[in-house]
């Protein structure tokens, strides 16, 4: 009991200091970071309403938010990571390249269009894929902490080398004849609501939960912020850095999962210029780049803004070749923002 004692209480105190900003103002404005967003959403939903009357329809809003699940999975990794104060830019080939490695091994070859091995049965598809996604994290975590190589190289080494093993067993070509325990939560519904929509509520508040509640995930805030007072309080750092990352790709096959089982296929570009996009949701959010700052409820309402823009843009007719510069302009804004009001340095 007085060991749980020693590491808890170190843990509160290292997460403590950046928070403890002698700015009053910014103090009083970090509480609110988390709902930041939450005006800006609200002024969304005024002008898509003023652009077309469809926008506050039914559909149209359940259709923004199934198109939000996958990015979403993919910036709660990302927010996840980066609070630790780390990076993992690999995460956007996990997404693709799991479903295929997955489906390569259950699927046997078709018509010589696509050539699978057939080593498993069907129903092991979503478990492999799942599997996959661990791996990748467990080796990021092994090259990053154990042999100590640069993060934001290795995971730039990975995305571009999983994207390649993914055109390569595609034979850059999109696979369709997916088994339908690949694709049932991604085409299903619970209540009228497409089950992806459930399932990523769900995430989140088990992400915020940890995050608030447990000792692990406050340790995140402790090591993010400052990992060698962490280590010297006895939080056991490397480890829970590892579990994250490992947590982290294992989200990224999910979202592959549901993206895949959305689309009924698994194409040879799957996930192809996400790391943009999930960037920009996840600082907007108000998750700081430095580590130690941010919540996934913030990081969620930064998902709901991109899409929303998007949505309102694609309604108003405005072409969709401005969505990239759009991304790059919010990511700038939002640093600018977060700087100012909290007073933190971005480097």
């Amino acid at each position: 009991m007085s060991a749980t004692t020693e590491v808890t209480d170190p843990a509160a105190s290292v997460a403590a200091p950046p928070a403890a900003d002698p700015v009053r103002r910014g103090l009083d404005l970090g509480r609110f970071r988390d709902l930041s967003l939450v005006p800006a959403i609200l002024a969304l939903g005024v002008i898509g309403f003023i652009v077309s009357p469809a926008f506050l329809t039914a559909d149209n809003l359940i259709g923004v938010a199934q198109q939000s699940t996958e990015l979403s999975l993919l910036v709660l990794a990302t927010a996840l990571i980066l609070i630790v104060g780390r990076m993992d830019l690999s995460l956007e080939s996990t997404i693709g390249v799991a479903p295929v490695i997955a489906v390569w091994l259950v699927l046997p070859s078709s018509g010589g269009r696509f050539t699978g091995l057939g080593l498993f049965p069907e129903w092991m598809a979503v478990p492999l894929c799942l599997l996959v996604g661990v791996l990748i994290g467990a080796v990021n975590g092994f090259l990053i902490l154990k042999l100590r190589l640069n993060g934001f190289i290795v995971t730039l080494g990975g995305l571009t080398m999983l994207r390649g093993l993914q055109v390569a067993l595609s034979e850059g070509q999109s696979i369709v004849d997916l088994p339908s325990s690949f694709t049932y939560l991604g085409k299903a519904s619970w209540l009228g609501v497409p089950a992806a929509i459930w399932i990523c509520v769900m995430l989140f508040a088990l992400g915020g939960s940890a995050l608030a509640w447990l000792r692990h995930g406050r340790a995140l805030y402790a090591i993010g912020g400052n990992a060698e007072a962490a280590r010297t309080a006895g939080i056991r750092v490397d480890r829970i850095v590892w579990g994250v990352l490992i947590l982290g790709s294992l989200l990224a096959a999910f979202a592959g999962i549901l993206y895949s089982g959305h689309y009924g296929s698994v194409s040879a570009t799957q996930g192809s210029g996400w790391i943009f996009q999930v960037f920009a949701a996840t600082v907007i959010g108000g998750v700081s780049l430095n580590g130690g700052r941010g919540s996934v409820l913030g990081a969620l309402t930064g998902v709901l803004t991109l899409q929303l823009v998007v949505n309102v843009m694609t309604l108003a007719g405005v072409p969709p070749l401005w969505n990239q510069f759009l991304n790059g302009a919010i990511i700038i804004v939002a640093l600018i923002i977060s700087r100012f009001a909290s007073g933190e340095k971005q480097e």
